[in-house]
């Protein structure tokens, strides 16, 4: 229960810095706090704690990877913000975050199974 009562401080805390730096002169540090790896940090204990240095590996990889979706949902923010409204740009942005990272999966279990 404490561990869980920690992950949730995790959360709020980021969320809570994100509003605080979005407020401050330096707002476009807000874009940096969601990447730092703190679930990252959490899924590579538990994998490397679970399974081998290999998977550890594997997992690790995938986590690069990762970062393709992420990159076009960033293009897609910076694109659209100033060609539409912020809920559309989201969504829109979004939508191409959720259609990489599906073809980043159909084709990690394509070329790594």
């Amino acid at each position: 229960m404490l561990a869980l009562f920690a992950k949730c401080s995790l959360g709020a805390l980021a969320v809570l810095l994100i509003a605080l730096l979005s407020q401050s002169r330096a707002f476009y540090i807000a874009g940096l706090v969601p990447l730092f790896p703190t679930f990252a940090l959490i899924a590579h204990y538990i994998v490397g704690s679970e399974r081998d240095a290999q998977a550890l590996q594997r997992t690790a990889l995938f986590g690069l990877w990762s970062l393709l979706p992420y990159a076009l949902y960033l293009l897609a923010v910076y694109w659209l913000s100033t060609r539409t409204t912020l809920v559309p740009t989201l969504l829109l942005a979004t939508l191409a975050w959720l259609l990489a990272a599906a073809l980043l999966l159909w084709g990690w279990t394509r070329l790594m199974s």
